[in-house]
């Protein structure tokens, strides 16, 4: 029985009939660069291809073509025209909004991936900008305000947003750990350097062996007696039910000195929709419960 092909095998079996001046976009593009992509958008099977308007229309099956008013950067990915890691994030917010697959947290992921691997996050907001009504706009604008360089995955991503979103103060994102004689002892996930509180989250891929919790256990060992860094953990358990999350955020809080009053826990939550979006829903909502609305 034949393989089956690869992402990369089936884009180079299109290239022949790729107009010069297309390129792969969208999830294809997203896939390519290899960042990190939600089950619902890696279903997404198809070979998405953009051009500018006057681009002609490619017609094959299993490929989406769009024509683009705005120019895109383009980058080669293993030999593949590819959009660029910026435009690539500004064009998934086409496929933003309720009944289509991405949402805001999709957005901050990949959106600290390219920052983190651009070093910056000014890249995304230009690409941004310099599109005219671009769709998901809303929630592009308010994913960027949550983007960050320094997140090492996805997981360590939603970690943050999960505390943060709480009211905890913002982490510094795998920075490095010191002793007192100024020797690295490490790099923390998520570092509080004023109250000397790491965040480590440990995957289960990586962390869930007897080796690995020896590793791990080691590490925090140097951390807490050369650093005097207290290390809390962060394993998926943690975010996922509502009490597992609140529990979570209170147990960081305590390590932090900050008081349960002073936080939000119902904000603990995953968020799809941006607060534009929830607030016309809510709006809508109103509306049709007002008296005299049938």
């Amino acid at each position: 029985m034949t393989a089956p092909l690869s992402l990369a095998e089936r884009a180079a079996a299109v290239v022949p009939a790729l107009p010069s001046d297309a390129a792969f976009s969208h999830v294809t593009a997203a896939a390519l660069h290899g960042l990190p992509l939600s089950y619902a958008l890696e279903s997404d099977g198809r070979l998405h291809v953009s051009g500018p308007l006057d681009t002609r229309r490619m017609r094959r099956p299993g490929v989406v073509a769009h024509r683009c008013l705005h120019p895109r950067s383009r980058d080669s990915v293993d030999g593949l025209p590819v959009v660029g890691l910026a435009d690539t994030w500004v064009d998934l917010g086409e496929l933003v909004g309720r009944g289509k697959p991405a949402g805001l947290d999709d957005l901050i992921v990949v959106g600290d991936a390219i920052a983190t691997r651009l070093r910056a996050v000014a890249p995304l907001r230009d690409a941004l900008m310099t599109r005219v009504r671009p769709r998901g706009k809303v929630t592009l604008l308010e994913a960027l305000l949550e983007i960050r360089v320094g997140s090492a995955s996805p997981r360590e991503t939603l970690a943050r947003l999960m505390l943060v979103r709480c009211g905890l103060p913002e982490p510094q994102l795998n920075h490095p750990v010191l002793d007192e004689m100024g020797i690295l002892l490490g790099y923390a996930d998520l570092l509080w350097t004023e109250q000397l509180v790491a965040g480590e989250y440990q995957g289960e891929e990586f962390h869930d062996g007897d080796e690995e919790r020896a590793r791990d256990g080691r590490r925090r060992t140097r951390f807490e007696r050369h650093a005097g860094v207290r290390v809390e953990e962060i394993w998926k358990a943690d975010m996922a039910t509502r009490s597992d999350r609140e529990a979570c955020v209170l147990r960081f809080a305590e390590a932090l000195g900050i008081q349960p009053s002073e936080l939000d826990l119902s904000k603990a939550e995953p968020r799809f929709f941006s607060t534009y979006a929830m607030d016309v829903a809510e709006q809508r909502a109103m509306r049709r419960n007002a008296p005299g609305c049938f």
